[in-house]
């Protein structure tokens, strides 16, 4: 599929993952979404919650994820410790 089709696909949406732009198929993986907003290893990647929600952590697996247009993802790191590790 080119570029062109895509942008008229009703099918691929535009979301923001770590405050990038990308086109997404509103049917994808959670693997194939850390792959798109090249997640880096070690991170989690979260779908942004309105309100006073918990984010959902998305898996980096063959979950199947529904994504609309504007949905914002975010990554953090997969393990915080608190206070570093020179406490």
């Amino acid at each position: 599929m080119t570029e062109q089709q895509k942008e008229h696909d009703p099918h691929v949406v535009e979301i923001v993952i770590d405050r990038v732009e990308y086109k997404s198929p509103t049917q994808t993986t959670g693997a194939a979404l850390y792959a798109l907003g090249h997640v880096a290893a070690g991170y989690r990647l979260f779908r942004e919650s309105p309100g006073p929600r918990e984010d959902e952590p998305i898996a980096n697996d063959q979950t199947q994820v529904k994504v609309h247009a504007h949905e914002k993802f975010y990554s953090s790191p997969g393990q915080i410790t608190p206070g570093g590790a020179d406490e």
